[in-house]
């Protein structure tokens, strides 16, 4: 009977478990992000930033909250790494990409790769954060600049296109339109914490949405 209360007991209590994935090119403070909501969320502090060295892989972290368990995945986001990204998108509940935005020299190729992550069919249908790292340095670009950087990139993109190709947009370029007029950019720093509770309450509203549960 104790066995069979008990179980009965871990049934009802049990958290419901969602996974987010962390992506962006590498050097856009995805792992101290992630040591840092490490550090606010549970006993054991994360990493010291001055510790934290590239990730090749993958990182990986878990935070308990009242109701739900999210187990986050730090991806490395060298070139060759990206290739793989993909391979965790059937199995996550959201995305949350992240910009430097201190590095300009670097929006570019980061909203290529941005661009990919929105063009996949397999991140359609869940949540896709935009995270602008680094707002602690004052040569950073604030989030409505960075939105406006994005969204500016992405039509010198889609008019380059016409030039080239003379193509119209499709009913699918028309859905990724309308999802970038709709995305949430957040700004956050890795180093003092600033946003990324708001980052981490955002991720976790949106994933209670999920249709994807894992077992």
């Amino acid at each position: 009977m104790y066995h069979l209360l008990k179980g009965f007991h871990e049934y009802l209590t049990r958290k419901e478990e969602f996974s987010v994935i962390i992506i962006g090119l590498d050097g856009a403070g995805k792992t101290t992000l992630l040591e840092k909501i490490k550090t606010l969320y549970n006993e054991t502090p994360g990493l010291d930033p001055s510790k934290i060295g590239p990730t090749v892989g993958q990182n990986t972290g878990k935070i308990s909250l009242p109701s739900s368990i999210i187990n986050f995945f730090d991806l490395g986001g060298q070139r060759g790494i990206r290739s793989i990204w993909h391979r965790y998108y059937d199995d996550c509940h959201a995305v949350a990409y992240v910009i430097d935005a201190q590095d300009r020299e670097r929006l570019s190729e980061g909203w290529e790769v941005f661009d990919t992550v929105l063009s996949s069919p397999q991140t359609l249908n869940i949540p896709l954060l935009l995270l602008a790292n680094k707002q602690d340095s004052p040569s950073s670009l604030s989030v409505s600049e960075i939105r406006q950087d994005y969204e500016d990139w992405d039509q010198r993109r889609r008019e380059s296109a016409r030039r080239r190709f003379g193509e119209d947009e499709d009913a699918e370029m028309e859905r990724k339109r309308e999802r970038i007029a709709s995305l949430d950019v957040l700004g956050a720093s890795g180093l003092d914490g600033a946003g990324v509770r708001e980052a981490v309450d955002w991720l976790f509203l949106r994933v209670q949405n999920s249709r994807r549960y894992v077992s």
